[in-house]
């Protein structure tokens, strides 16, 4: 049976990653994100343009912009969501650290007294 450290330890682990995963996500989904900003930014450039092609098709210039627009605000709001991930995760991150570094001093301990207990066992045992 494993040790509770070590344990632990893989769970610590597990959580970097898990934590890992959710800042990359969040930061993919704010890349989206203004990326579908510049796609908006770009449409109304060529409307407000004085390129003729924006100017017989209007209707789905305005479509494009307002599909643009919708893209970057659900992207802003998973990213949020993914940022509020990332804070769980960190948090869990922490007190899984803290409960490895824990259960570490505490098994340090237990051998360090087995060996005084020992010590002292062999010490009795020498005098007889």
């Amino acid at each position: 049976m494993t040790s509770r450290a070590d344990r632990l330890k893989r769970l610590t682990r597990l959580q970097e990653q898990i934590k890992a995963l959710h800042e990359t996500r969040h930061a993919t989904h704010l890349s989206q994100a203004a990326s579908a900003a510049r796609d908006a930014a770009e449409l109304i450039e060529s409307l407000n343009a004085a390129s003729p092609l924006p100017g017989l098709f209007p209707d789905i210039y305005n479509r494009r912009i307002g599909a643009a627009k919708e893209r970057e605000d659900r992207e802003r709001l998973v990213a949020e969501q993914e940022a509020k991930n990332v804070s769980t995760a960190t948090a869990r991150t922490n007190i899984v650290e803290r409960a490895y570094r824990d259960a570490l001093r505490q098994e340090e301990r237990e051998a360090a007294e087995k060996d005084q207990l020992e010590a002292i066992e062999r010490t009795i045992a020498n005098r007889k």
